[in-house]
């Protein structure tokens, strides 16, 4: 177990309540949210229905009796609680390691709160400092949109699993592109924006409400 990001975890699902739709997310610190939410409903007889951000992230929240919907089937997305590759000083993220960005910033743009939960590490005080930036892009123009991304100023390289490419929940492929300190997040943001082949990008700029960092002896918060 992990303390730091078992204490975000459990922090943020305090803000779960009764009635809501409640967007899950994905990956090691998330879990620990999902976990305490069903806990919650179990203990409280909470009413809440969750929109799981993964393939990953349903099957984690059926274990813990979280009941789902579809996105598209859902009125209101009332909070979302999601993990985080990097943050920086403006709240600022790098999101998608796990793969599931796409998904997970559709689910954030829908959110009327949006909670990030990481652990100290996760800090940074400029994005790309330690992290390379995630790329969802078209399996069908792989090479051309890779020559695209390193003519910005990256070093590309298509993320592989068990010696095959990693596919998304969605089918498509990502690149993890190594651009260093990137001191322009939203002017990067519009370019990837503009890029044909590309899907969806890991910058989420200006869409967390509320940073809460685990530690040993709780969490500190972040608004």
């Amino acid at each position: 177990m992990n303390i730091e990001k078992r204490n975000a975890g459990y922090r943020a699902a305090e803000s779960v309540e009764d009635g809501m739709v409640v967007g899950l997310g994905t990956g090691s610190t998330a879990k620990y949210a999902i976990k305490k939410i069903g806990e919650r409903k179990k203990e409280e007889d909470l009413d809440i229905v969750g929109i799981p951000t993964s393939v990953e992230t349903e099957k984690r929240a059926e274990k813990a009796g979280i009941d789902l919907v579809e996105l598209d089937k859902a009125d209101k997305i009332d909070l979302t609680i999601d993990g985080a590759d990097e943050v920086d000083p403006e709240m600022n993220l790098i999101k998608g390691g796990g793969g599931a960005l796409l998904r997970e910033k559709i689910i954030a743009h829908n959110s009327s709160q949006y909670i990030v939960i990481v652990d100290a590490s996760k800090m940074v005080d400029v994005l790309g400092e330690s992290f390379d930036l995630p790329v969802e892009i078209l399996s069908l123009w792989q090479e051309g949109t890779m020559d695209h991304l390193e003519k910005m100023g990256c070093k590309a390289q298509i993320r592989k699993e068990n010696d095959a490419f990693y596919k998304t929940d969605n089918g498509n492929n990502i690149v993890d592109c190594k651009f260093g300190p990137i001191e322009n997040p939203q002017e990067l943001s519009r370019k990837l924006n503009s890029l044909p082949g590309v899907i969806e990008h890991g910058l989420f700029l200006d869409f967390a409400d509320k940073i809460i960092i685990g530690n040993e002896k709780g969490f500190k918060e972040k608004f």
